[in-house]
């Protein structure tokens, strides 16, 4: 019994190892269908406080998705992108006390003395997608995604996640069309 509980728990975490946790909100005011063209807002690209080569594939997967969407980027927007990044140290502590063995006494191999406690390190990151209508300067749209970090991934696995994280917020925008 302990085992399965032991085997359910550690698939539970390795399946959410990869998932990417997404929150939305919008104007629920905003016309979505006036906003065609697109562009960076450059002051908060460059506050971002992560490698400009995570930065520019962060920027090219908006741009792939937007493009997608049938919006243009432009210089003269309707919708300016303001994109933000926040990182942070998440520790897991696990009690292995299974608890085996018999008899009396404490001993390293029974008892759940040789399963003690385990502690995991990760580092999670928060990818805000933040959509201001270019005319009056009011926010329409955000999206947030979390997700975990695999800072030692060779730079496909890196450029492949970065993907997914934009695709999952973005497949929100605009609001009423979630694929």
């Amino acid at each position: 019994m302990k085992l399965n509980v032991l085997f359910l728990g550690l698939s539970l975490l390795l399946t959410g190892c990869n998932t990417v946790r997404v929150a939305v909100d919008y104007d629920t005011s905003a016309s979505f269908e006036s906003y065609q063209t697109y562009a960076f807002f450059k002051p908060s690209v460059d506050k971002m406080e992560i490698s400009d080569l995570d930065k520019k594939r962060i920027l090219h997967a908006i741009d792939k998705n937007l493009s997608a969407k049938g919006m243009t980027k432009s210089k003269q927007a309707s919708l300016l992108v303001h994109v933000f990044t926040k990182e942070e140290k998440q520790v897991d502590v696990f009690q292995n006390n299974f608890n085996w063995g018999w008899g009396w006494g404490w001993s390293p191999w029974f008892n759940g003395g040789f399963f003690g406690p385990s502690v995991y390190a990760r580092t999670e990151g928060q990818l805000y997608i933040n959509l201001v209508d270019a005319q009056n300067n009011q926010l329409v749209w955000q999206g947030k995604g979390s997700a975990r970090l695999y800072p030692r991934d060779n730079v496909e696995k890196k450029v492949a996640r970065i993907q997914k994280i934009v695709d999952e917020i973005l497949a929100a925008y605009p609001p009423g069309q979630e694929q």
